[in-house]
């Protein structure tokens, strides 16, 4: 009898906890957000950037598991000497390419900078301010479309609060399907290198990049823009721990020097704005852990590119590859959530969503061919400082529009970080040219 009752009991509380578990998955998003769990929170289950991320993530592993078991497959068939066909030369392009790779660029990214021919001192001040403004139109305007869109409502009027936005991988989409189009016709329209690396190799820096994009969109919901632009800024403290942890590699003393004034500036900045508790402004968890997540995929996609360039490729065939599976996986993954459809029906009802995406796409797309023509003109120093001032113009912008509220404490820590970020410049450069002075041999110290 006691055994019978004990075994009852069992059962009871084994159904009491599968009654629980709903009501706990269903609070999660709110113990995220930092905010009180209501009765009604089984329905915000959908809105929790956890499930989406996996939601999204098991879109993406439909596509590239097949594809990498069909790579595995005509490797083992020994394809590339024993395939024949019409299907044959696409096989070839997308698993073995012609696998010639050209001499490694000394920075890895882009080709070197072709030295300018002889020209007034005008017209290339002229070059320089044309693509200053390009930059900073391009980028500012993309970086305040960014926040209206992931933290303002649509449709509002007197008696409805109106919708928010909730997808962003539908505007990362948005994003990769315009650059696509831009890249392919500048491709097909001016002269290319021989492409020699095979395209599945591509689809590592893509995903990694959609990625880094999502989470980009998605920590707009939970910190301001502000913190965000600060803490890419200061991506620079990971990238040298992990150097360090990692690859036992050695810096310079300005390097650790910067990299501190970065951490007390962004602390000073962070902490000033903690006791306001005010919604846009208070950073959140959820905001850091996505914040994380987008360094961490955003450094992967630069170092995969890094090894792609020693393939002989222009940083436009690059965009080209990587944003062919960027579309890939994303429309694929909207396609199976329905996601699709439904952001279709959004733009459908908000017209001013409609055009606020696809400014967003257009100015993406032109700030990349904006960075390769900058730098193919003039070098990565000055794009460094271009972009660097571009970031203290978008804390500006967005402070001034969207009414975030800035300490005087918390300005003077924005100000010592973007001091740190051009004394880096200012290093980096003067270190260069020291370099070439060196004996062979006697390189300077690994740099970040």
């Amino acid at each position: 009898m006691e055994r019978g009752a004990a075994v009852a009991r069992g059962r009871a509380g084994g159904c009491g906890g599968r009654r629980w578990l709903p009501l706990v998955l269903a609070a999660l998003p709110a113990m995220a957000a930092g905010e009180e769990v209501s009765p009604g929170l089984q329905d915000a289950w959908g809105d929790f950037w956890l499930f989406r991320f996996f939601l999204n993530a098991a879109g993406y592993a439909s596509i590239v598991v097949p594809g990498f078991l069909l790579i595995q497959y005509f490797k083992r068939r020994n394809y590339l000497e024993t395939g024949r066909g019409i299907c044959f030369p696409v096989i070839k392009s997308c698993v073995f390419g012609s696998e010639v790779k050209s001499v490694h660029q000394e920075d890895g990214s882009l080709p070197a900078r072709a030295e300018p021919t002889e020209s007034s001192t005008a017209r290339q001040v002229f070059k320089l301010l044309f693509c200053a403004a390009g930059l900073q139109a391009s980028y500012l305007t993309w970086g305040v479309l960014q926040e209206r869109v992931m933290t303002r409502t649509y449709g509002a009027t007197d008696t409805d609060p109106g919708e928010k936005f909730k997808d962003s991988q539908f505007l990362v989409f948005m994003n990769r399907i315009l650059a696509f189009t831009v890249a392919g016709l500048y491709c097909a329209l001016t002269k290319q290198p021989r492409h020699g690396a095979p395209m599945y190799k591509y689809s590592f820096a893509s995903l990694s990049n959609i990625l880094s994009s999502w989470c980009q969109y998605e920590a707009l919901k939970y910190i301001s823009f502000p913190t965000q632009v600060l803490a890419k800024a200061s991506k620079v403290i990971p990238v040298m721990m992990m150097g360090k942890l990692v690859s036992r590699k050695s810096y310079e003393y300005w390097e650790y020097l910067t990299a501190a004034l970065i951490s007390v500036g962004v602390s000073m900045f962070l902490l000033s704005s903690a006791p306001n508790r005010h919604a846009s402004t208070v950073t959140t968890f959820s905001g850091v852990v996505l914040l994380a997540g987008y360094i961490v995929f955003d450094s992967f996609t630069s170092n995969w590119q890094d090894a792609l360039f020693a393939y002989k490729m222009s940083p436009v065939q690059m965009m080209f590859g990587v944003n062919v599976f960027s579309c890939l996986f994303t429309v694929g993954s909207l396609l199976e959530q329905g996601a699709l459809l439904e952001s279709g029906r959004f733009m459908a009802r908000h017209s001013e969503f409609a055009a606020h995406a696809v400014l967003l796409s257009v100015c993406s797309a032109c700030g990349q061919l904006f960075i390769f023509y900058t730098i193919s003109q003039f070098g990565a120093a000055v794009f460094t400082i271009i972009m660097t001032l571009r970031q203290a113009f978008a804390i500006l912008l967005s402070c001034l529009i969207y009414g975030h509220a800035v300490t005087v404490v918390g300005g003077l820590g924005v100000a010592v970080v973007f001091v740190a970020l051009f004394l880096r410049v200012y290093a980096r450069s003067r270190m260069k040219k020291r370099s070439k002075k060196l004996p062979p041999g006697e390189g300077p110290v690994q740099k970040v």
